[in-house]
């Protein structure tokens, strides 16, 4: 069995990947293999998945990146979410929280918008990338509250990190895995959490809908995707593998990685999901007036 990561060893799509492999392989005596496929984004190794010969012995972990945003990211990303890929099950969603510089004058989500709104280009926010979840959730919320905020961007999460610790960056919209550890320290501080619900590790704060600024929810999630004409009989094995990989308490606390929650879903409750994502984030990317490539 080989289960294809779409991005470079470490970060969400390897750990889900890894770890799930690791579960699936012993608990069915069969060698699940990771084969990390980075490029373009997540496209090389979505790409691949999609165009593989469908007979279940190939998997993609399949996230909010690829199946859901690239949809609106790219006119021609080679393959189609819905069409391609029958999900095999949901296992993690993690939330995104946005935080600031510590030494910033405004305390408050609100008090960021309102001082944005008054001095337009004055506050920066760093981005990781025009693909990834840092820079989309950056540019949607500035688009739903009618800012300008500017967008600088970076390689990765960590450099961003050294400029806002530094004060020479405002602010900053990463995964709260990441972001909980600053805000424990006092290096940087929290404004609000993405997800519908407050976050159980950081319960003082906020999420993005009880500020009143922004109706938004982001959350990145992952899973496992098999090619879409696998036949049925290996779909349903695979669902029941995973969900029974699911119920031990190491493997979703390893999935969760300390600010995650675990995902269960029956089959029309994951299907339904990934529709309304797509659907969702496909919106919100032109609303954000970002067009495809």
């Amino acid at each position: 069995m080989r289960v294809v990561v779409p991005s470079a060893a470490g970060g969400g799509f390897d750990l889900v990947g890894r770890t799930l492999s690791q579960a699936l392989g012993e608990q069915t005596g069969q060698a699940f293999v990771v084969e990390n496929r980075p490029g373009a984004g997540t496209l090389v190794g979505t790409q691949f998945v999609a165009r593989t010969a469908p007979d279940g012995y190939t998997l993609v972990v399949g996230g909010l990146s690829n199946i859901a945003l690239n949809m609106g990211l790219y006119k021609e990303p080679g393959y189609d979410s819905l069409a391609d890929f029958a999900a095999v099950g949901l296992v993690v969603s993690h939330s995104y929280t946005l935080v600031a510089r510590k030494d910033l004058p405004q305390e408050t989500f609100k008090e960021v918008i309102a001082f944005a709104r008054a001095h337009p280009g004055k506050l920066n926010i760093g981005t990781s990338g025009v693909g990834t979840g840092q820079y989309i959730g950056a540019a949607i919320i500035a688009a739903l509250a009618g800012v300008d905020i500017v967008k600088v961007p970076y390689k990765g999460a960590q450099p961003v990190y050294q400029d806002l610790l530094a004060g020479r960056l405002d602010l900053f919209f990463d995964n709260t895995t990441t972001t909980r550890p600053y805000v424990e320290a006092g290096q940087v501080r929290a404004l609000a959490v993405s997800s519908r619900e407050r976050s159980p590790s950081m319960p003082q704060l906020p999420t993005l809908i009880e500020t009143g600024v922004v109706d938004l929810e982001m959350e990145t999630w992952f899973g496992l995707f098999a090619p879409a004409r696998t036949p049925r009989p290996l779909v349903e094995r695979l669902r029941s593998e995973v969900d029974k990989a699911t119920r031990s308490s190491e493997v979703r606390s390893r999935l969760e990685m300390g600010s995650g929650r675990s995902l269960r879903m029956n089959p029309a409750e994951t299907e339904a999901f990934v529709k309304a994502e797509v659907a969702k984030w496909v919106a919100l990317l032109r609303k954000a007036g970002i067009e495809p490539e």
